[in-house]
């Protein structure tokens, strides 16, 4: 059974034993092994067999997950600026943070 999520503003297909990066959660003081839901299903079916499509979302449908690192650093960005021509340069990073989840149950 497969699930379409949307988390975060973006849309995610996951299955049951799927680990996935979301958007740091409770600000990475979530215990490992704490429970949450994704209530917000697009799409629940199984391959090859029958499909409920939701308008937004399909009723009643929930994934449930746990989170399996409570925060991760992603990859760092480098950003640079400069002026042509003069003695002016910048350069500053960033790196996001994230949650490990990992899918328990597809409830339709």
């Amino acid at each position: 059974m497969y699930a379409i999520i949307e988390e975060s503003g973006s849309q995610r297909r996951v299955q049951k034993g799927d680990e996935f990066l979301i958007d740091l959660w409770r600000e990475g003081e979530a215990q490992v092994g704490a429970s949450m839901f994704f209530e917000k299903v697009l799409v629940v079916g199984t391959l090859g067999g029958d499909t409920k499509m939701g308008a937004p979302y399909v009723a009643s449908a929930k994934v449930s997950a746990e989170v399996v690192e409570p925060m991760v650093k992603g990859e760092k960005v480098h950003i640079q600026k400069f002026r042509d021509k003069k003695t002016w340069k910048k350069k500053t990073g960033h790196r996001q943070r994230y949650t490990l989840v990992k899918v328990t149950e597809i409830t339709a």
